[in-house]
């Protein structure tokens, strides 16, 4: 129970008298005698003690209609539909009649009167009490003076589509009635003098519930709106009750004879009488014959004040329309309240420091959120200026969002207010809206307030829950020596440089550092490892030796950092990009390096080079043989390892620098620089080594027994020896002229001719062998030569004589017609056709000639290729036999071949030519 008496009271209507429209100077008068009253639709209903009807619009423009004969006693009208139910009395006596209008429809001058019928509980005559009726028009209810109620379901507009029925009867007057709509559900509150009941209507029984045994007098009920929850209001002497359909609610105690009860947006308007006074009964008329005073406050109930108190005389009743309420007293005036807006209401509240109650009725009137965060800005500055730190930090939190966040730092930046300022940041970064300089700020409180706890709390919040920047938390706590701390909060949210880069400059922990390193997916362990590889190699080699072993062959992180993904651990590293690392560590190197090729046959080109310059300089170093010999050992074998088969031009370097004389010739071997193997040989006067070489790679590149035999033929000392082998292998393959290998021993003081007698006796012999088969053959060819040319004289100075008897082709006896051609082959005339290509050639001969023209014709396109001709000279072994065979191809003349008999000749010419023409293609003769 709520005692209104601490209620503070606060004017927050404007009273205003209604001026007439006709004449703004006299105030609006309504019609005499009225009797109920009721609004809605734009309009305020009257009825009166003559039976008419009024309507008051919102220019003060009034209307009326005779609804009965005699009067008027009760009005509804429904707020949802333009539908008017009265009840009055058309006759004398007690017969009321309850008349049901539609606003929308006219008949004359009348609204249209749907439905009529008398509202009679049973058979006995009664006062009707009062009337409520459903915003869907399928309920009506009429309480009646004896406790009797009458329910009206269906169409209330219509007789045929609607029952009648006594719901309740009692033997107490029904005081208020109202309609409940719950989802489905119907329920109807029936009030009387001595008890409060609910019906619900959606039940096929319609059961009851009494909610109290304390009533209320006429006319003191009404329902609160939906944002109530849609309460029954119940306004006793003593107290108003709140009620649900199946219990009571809340109840405040408001004092005094209650004359009317009604809710209007949010507020309980209620009237009561004043104590000073005279009584009356609960159950009297609206008319009296003294003026009595009344007050009229209305009510807050959310925010618990009193809106409007204020005194009046004699009023009839209170509606509510276009958002005021409108007060009916009896002198026949109308008043009008009209509530302040939500802004002079705030300023009025603030004026008075009444910033609690100010915010409780921004949230009921749903002010925006930038309005009630000013409001929460002033009530903070109040209490900032009061002193109250603590309870103006609280409101400034609450403006959040609006207001400016540095507006409130800078009132608190004092170090005595520091908590406040830690309390604000806090709610800041609650809400995902504080900066880098706002976290800065909060981690400096926390540091300089030594408070661990918080600043852990704040730290470890879950990672759905961080509302900070973490990079700016973890420099923030670096640079004030929270190291522990900074290095947790870069674990748990992946800030692997943050948390490297803490261990390694400031903590100074190594171990911890490579194992978190090992912890995390390839692409972060490689980048950290190159980053930081150099310290972690200085302060724990062996360590990262292995973690760089397994980086660069077959990485499977811990997974404990972050996901792993199969693809991940697949990845390997260039183990070249690490060698860096090992800079004044090579045993370590050393160790890595023989791991991977162990591990990657294919491991970078550098790997190798670098692996092999390690070797060479162990191997050079070395004094004792044994060792010595095992380290050139393990450098060939690396040589050989097949690393270096195309590239080797680094690991060649180094094994001239280191003068590694097994590593050069094998390289050279491999890079077939047979020269480069002979001229190391000469370089070190190796003599024999060198005809080695030559035997060895001289099928290869024949220049070596030249440049040998020139080596040997420049030394004063006695090579007899080598120059004779040198020389036997030059014979046997005729790699030099003899004039050449002459002028080239003639320099030699030691070689005396003895040294070549052999040579050059076997050359001589060689050449007399080749002179007489070049004789032979020429004797030959002249004679085919003459023969040749004695058988194209006969062909240009003698007839042909055909003496064929058997087809060329067929080998049968010739029979007329039949083809003859020079060359004495002679074929059918169906033969020929069958098989000749040509009419002009000879079907027999035509693949010889064909053979000789080709080879004419490729004679002839290989006359400019000049770059074949010099690769043949340069490549055989006797050049001039090459130019020789080109002379004989006649390369070298021009060449013309005569196909087709030229024009214009004469006919000497022209026989010759058909003759050459005869010989070269056997032109066919016809008998």
């Amino acid at each position: 129970m709520a005692a209104f008496l601490q209620w503070r009271r606060f004017v927050f209507f404007d009273k205003e008298a209604i001026k007439d429209p006709a004449d703004s100077g006299k105030p609006f008068n309504l019609p005499q005698g009225i009797s109920a009253s009721d609004s809605g639709r734009g309009h305020i209903v009257f009825g009166d003690m003559s039976g008419q009807i009024w309507f008051l619009t919102r220019s003060s423009q009034l209307s009326n209609f005779q609804a009965y004969k005699l009067r008027v006693t009760h009005l509804y009208q429904l707020k949802q539909h333009s539908i008017l139910v009265s009840v009055g009395q058309d006759d004398e006596g007690i017969n009321p009649l309850v008349k049901v209008w539609n606003l929308d429809k006219r008949d004359s001058s009348s609204p249209l009167c749907t439905r009529i019928f008398p509202a009679i509980p049973g058979n006995k005559p009664t006062e009707v009490s009062c009337l409520t009726v459903h915003e869907n028009l399928s309920f009506m209810a009429i309480g009646f003076t004896d406790g009797s109620v009458v329910l009206t379901k269906g169409d209330i507009t219509r007789d045929r589509h609607s029952k009648t029925h006594t719901l309740h009867e009692g033997s107490c007057p029904i005081t208020g009635l109202a309609f409940r709509q719950s989802g489905k559900t119907t329920h109807l509150f029936v009030a009387t003098l001595e008890k409060v009941l609910c019906y619900t209507l959606s039940v096929k029984e319609y059961p009851c519930t009494e909610l109290d045994v304390h009533g209320c007098a006429l006319r003191c009920t009404s329902l609160t709106d939906p944002s109530q929850d849609s309460q029954f209001i119940v306004a006793g002497d003593e107290c108003v009750y709140l009620y649900q359909p199946d219990e009571r609610g809340p109840c405040f105690a408001f004092e005094g004879q209650k004359l009317l009860a009604h809710w209007h947006r949010g507020y309980l308007v209620l009237l009561s009488r004043d104590k000073k006074s005279p009584n009356k009964s609960q159950f009297g008329s609206r008319e009296t014959l003294t003026s009595e005073k009344q007050i009229l406050n209305i009510y807050d109930l959310d925010n618990k004040f009193i809106a409007y108190s204020g005194t009046f005389e004699d009023i009839i009743d209170v509606v509510a329309e276009w958002g005021s309420l409108h007060i009916l007293t009896r002198d026949n005036g109308l008043l009008v309240l009209q509530e302040k807006d939500t802004q002079t209401k705030l300023e009025m509240l603030f004026k008075k420091n009444l910033f609690v109650m100010a915010i409780n009725l921004a949230k009921s009137q749903h002010l925006d959120t930038d309005g009630l965060s000013e409001i929460f800005r002033q009530y903070g500055d109040h209490l900032y200026v009061k002193g109250d730190h603590d309870g103006a930090i609280q409101q400034y939190i609450r403006t959040i969002g609006k207001l400016e966040p540095s507006y409130v730092i800078r009132k608190f930046l004092d170090a005595q207010r520091i908590h406040n300022l830690t309390a604000y940041l806090q709610a800041l970064h609650r809400q995902s809206l504080a900066n880098a300089d706002h976290t800065t700020l909060l981690l400096n409180c926390y540091t300089k307030l030594k408070d661990s706890t918080k600043l852990e709390e704040f730290i470890k919040t879950s990672e759905s829950e961080v509302h900070f920047d973490v990079e700016i938390a973890i420099k923030v706590l670096r640079q004030a020596g929270y190291y522990q701390h900074a290095v947790f909060l870069a674990e748990r949210h992946d800030q692997h440089e943050w948390y490297l880069k803490i261990q390694l400059e400031d903590i100074k922990n190594y171990q911890e550092a490579l194992c978190y390193i090992g912890r995390l997916p390839f692409d972060q362990a490689e980048s950290n490892m190159k980053r930081y590889g150099k310290t972690l190699m200085h302060h724990a080699p062996e360590e990262t030796t292995d973690l760089l072993k397994g980086l660069c062959t077959n990485y499977q992180p811990n997974g404990e950092v972050g996901t792993v993904s199969l693809e991940t651990q697949r990845k390997k590293a260039n183990a070249e990009e690490f060698i860096h690392i090992f800079a004044n560590h090579p045993r370590e190197l050393r160790a890595f390096l023989e791991h991977m090729i162990q591990v990657e046959a294919e491991s970078p080109q550098g790997v190798y080079d670098t692996l092999l310059e390690l070797r060479l300089q162990d191997w050079a170093h070395e004094e004792d043989i044994k060792k010595k010999k095992a380290l050139q050992g393990e450098a060939l074998s690396l040589l050989k390892s097949g690393c270096y088969s195309t590239v080797f031009d680094k690991a060649l370097i180094l094994c001239q620098m280191h003068n590694f004389k097994e590593g050069v010739l094998y390289l050279y071997e491999q890079g077939q620089l047979y020269q480069q193997i002979m001229h190391y040989h000469m370089q070190n006067e190796d003599y024999g080594k060198v005809v080695e070489a030559c035997q060895r790679y001289g099928d290869k590149e024949t220049c070596l027994w030249e440049q040998a035999l020139g080596y040997f033929a420049r030394k004063e000392e006695d090579c007899k020896e080598y120059i004779s082998a040198v020389l036997q292998h030059i014979d046997r393959y005729s790699l030099m002229p003899p004039l050449l290998v002459v002028q080239t021993l003639a320099h030699n003081s030691t070689a005396t001719l003895s040294v070549i007698k052999d040579y050059l006796i076997n050359k001589l012999h060689q050449e007399s062998e080749q002179i007489e088969e070049d004789e032979r053959k020429i004797r030959t060819y002249r004679e085919e030569t003459a023969q040749l040319r004695q058988e194209i004289q006969e062909l240009r100075s003698s007839a042909k004589i055909f003496q064929k008897t058997k087809c060329s082709m067929c080998n049968s006896p010739l029979e007329l017609p039949s083809v003859h051609f020079l060359c004495s082959h002679s074929f059918h005339q169906h033969c020929f056709e069958s098989y000749a290509e040509s009419e002009s050639e000879c079907p027999t001969c035509a693949p010889d000639n064909r053979k000789v023209l080709d080879m004419l014709r490729a004679q002839d396109q290989k006359r400019d290729q000049h770059e074949l001709f010099q690769r043949q000279l340069k490549c055989s072994k006797d050049g001039f036999s090459v130019v020789a065979d080109y002379f004989g191809r006649g390369v070298f003349n021009k060449l013309t071949l005569i196909t087709d008999p030229p024009t214009g000749k004469s006919t000497t010419s022209s026989l010759e030519a058909d003759l050459n023409r005869d010989l070269l293609i056997h032109t066919k003769r016809t008998s």
